[in-house]
């Protein structure tokens, strides 16, 4: 028996390691996973081919589905891809229904026309459904449907309790109520999951209506519960203190967290127009270069310390090069091939898979190999 009464505790190769919650010690910046998933977004953005987009779609779930903690805010990223389909279905009902302004001579179908008034011009319900107005449709919707995966992609991989730790001193507050915002649907789904579950044990119904009420009200009190425990954490670790600082550091922040903004700004749009390609990066640079100046001047009124912070590693700048390397290569390949990204519809044509920007794109796989497994990340090293 060793000292004060205390059982040994096993040691050597042979000792059991306890396990870490999801996303500890060897698990990848969360940062990195947003800046790549980001990333594949706006390379979705520079195209309408839906080959490539669909390709793009296949990177993010292959890594989603090989690097995706065990844990209840990951299994999001099934109803984004919900979302996705109900875009994709919605924007096909309007253009079924409402028309499109793409004429076509292929028709599929041709509704009933209701008459509509005068002041209504323009606008019209029935009518000829062509199948050049699909493909137009359906091309600009998986584009906003693939934007949506590759951010239910982000979710599904990158803890948000450790990026919140991440974020600078001035985002904090906001990221805090960015934090509990998403963290409330994975717990709400879960809640209801378990309350049905228990209701089958019993033997009582858990669908239709009055299952539905009968399963609501514990959901609510659950919610609120955790509202006010959430609340009591927050204000028992000193949420909202800040530090005093001088009034010309305040107003310098200010100044240069403004004029960043409507530098990202002027610059972002100086890049998607075709007239400000000449001023559109410097502007966007020197808007980035200030807004960052800014945070890190408002950083200083917070006072509060990181426990065991994340360390931005290699793996992470892999991760990120990555998914910038996909965004750069497809904004290159729109500039000087835009009719591969951008397939046209009349005439209505077959889409064709370009080689190399469909090489480009599996660059974005380069995460599934290079991070850490979930086992691997979730458990002390020996």
């Amino acid at each position: 028996m060793p000292r004060n009464g205390q059982p040994a505790q096993p040691t050597g190769n042979g000792a059991a390691q306890a396990p870490r919650p999801a996303g500890g010690r060897g698990a990848l910046h969360p940062g990195a996973w947003w800046l790549w998933a980001l990333a594949l977004g706006t390379a979705a953005t520079r195209t309408t081919n839906p080959l490539l987009l669909a390709l793009l779609i296949a990177v993010s779930a292959y890594v989603v589905v090989t690097r995706r903690p065990h844990a209840p805010w990951s299994r999001s990223y099934g109803a984004f891809v919900k979302l996705a389909l109900a875009v994709l279905l919605i924007r096909l009902l309007f253009t079924t229904v409402l028309g499109s302004p793409i004429p076509g001579t292929h028709t599929l179908v041709t509704l009933p026309e209701v008459p509509l008034p005068d002041w209504a011009q323009g606008i019209r319900l029935g009518g000829r459904v062509t199948a050049e107005g699909l493909a137009f449709t359906l091309y600009d919707a998986m584009k906003l449907a693939t934007l949506l995966i590759c951010v239910g992609a982000a979710n599904a991989l990158a803890n948000p309790s450790r990026l919140l730790k991440s974020l600078p001193g001035a985002l904090y507050e906001m990221g805090v109520a960015v934090v509990v915002a998403l963290t409330f649907a994975p717990h709400l789904i879960a809640d209801i999951q378990r309350l049905r579950a228990a209701r089958r044990l019993r033997g009582r119904p858990d669908r239709g209506v009055r299952g539905l009420l009968q399963v609501g009200l514990p959901v609510l009190e659950g919610a609120l519960e955790r509202s006010v425990a959430l609340a009591a954490a927050m204000d028992a670790r000193g949420y909202g203190r800040t530090a005093d600082v001088p009034a010309a550091v305040r107003r310098t922040t200010a100044a240069l967290t403004l004029t960043g903004l409507l530098g990202v700004c002027a610059g972002t749009y100086g890049l998607l127009t075709a007239a400000g390609g000449t001023y559109g990066v410097p502007v966007l640079v020197a808007g980035v270069a200030a807004a960052l100046g800014g945070l890190w001047l408002g950083g200083r009124r917070t006072v509060r310390t990181r426990y065991r912070p994340d360390r931005w590693d290699a793996r992470a700048w892999l991760v990120t090069a990555s998914g910038a390397a996909v965004a750069a290569l497809l904004f290159l390949a729109a500039a000087r091939d835009p009719a591969a990204l951008h397939p046209g519809v009349v005439p209505l044509v077959a889409p064709s898979l370009p080689l190399w920007p469909a090489a480009a794109v599996l660059i974005g796989l380069l995460p599934a190999f290079v991070t850490p497994t979930p086992e691997t990340a979730v458990k002390e090293p020996s």
